[in-house]
């Protein structure tokens, strides 16, 4: 879906989801209506021991649509983008498999998500993140230098999906691939959801 003609205005929906993941990353006690925690995670079948040695402020955090790390990143030494961190499991999940060879790079437009990241990757020992303030629509990574794109619950989020897909497939090296989990549709949303900012922000 293009961002024309979409029923609400984009800069107020940025702002919007910057409030709603700012809050994520910062009070652990507010509830949302997506689910979070490391119960969630493990109910996912997300990978040990690797979760387990994320710490536990970002386990407690932690919002997910589904569990895209099941074909595992493909091994060490590769190149790995997250586009939109949510709680930065997944990025400090692919920076343990990629290993101390390979690159992990995360991309958010939440400034609160990169500094928990940043700490949260510091606490790991974890010299292989690299981190981005930017929207996923114009991800701030040179062309075809990355394996795997992980998307985990954020495609939703934005208007421009076409803008996402063509970023992604820009970003990838030929044969790369894209690890994607995100809310699926089966029935047309009606006007008035479709202009309600609180359904587009979750």
């Amino acid at each position: 879906m293009s961002a024309t003609g979409i029923p609400v205005d984009v800069d107020v929906l940025r702002s919007e989801i910057r409030k709603t993941y700012t809050d994520v990353s910062t009070d652990q006690q507010q509830e949302f209506i997506f689910p979070t925690g490391r119960a969630w995670a493990q109910g996912l079948g997300y990978p040990e021991p690797e979760l387990s040695r994320v710490p536990d402020a970002t386990g407690a955090e932690l919002r997910r649509r589904c569990q895209p790390l099941a074909a595992r990143t493909g091994g060490a030494g590769l190149g790995v983008a997250r586009s939109g961190l949510g709680a930065e499991t997944d990025l400090l999940i692919a920076a343990q498999m990629t290993g101390p060879a390979g690159r992990v790079i995360g991309v958010d437009m939440t400034a609160s998500m990169l500094e928990r990241a940043a700490a949260s990757a510091r606490a790991m020992g974890l010299a292989n993140v690299e981190l981005h303030e930017s929207l996923i629509e114009a991800l701030p990574i040179a062309s075809g230098s990355v394996d795997v794109v992980i998307s985990n619950g954020v495609i939703d989020l934005v208007p421009d999906k076409d803008a996402v897909l063509d970023e992604v497939d820009r970003v990838l090296r030929p044969g790369g691939r894209l690890q994607l989990a995100d809310v699926v549709i089966h029935e047309e949303v009606s006007a008035d959801a479709r202009a309600r900012i609180d359904l587009w922000t979750g």
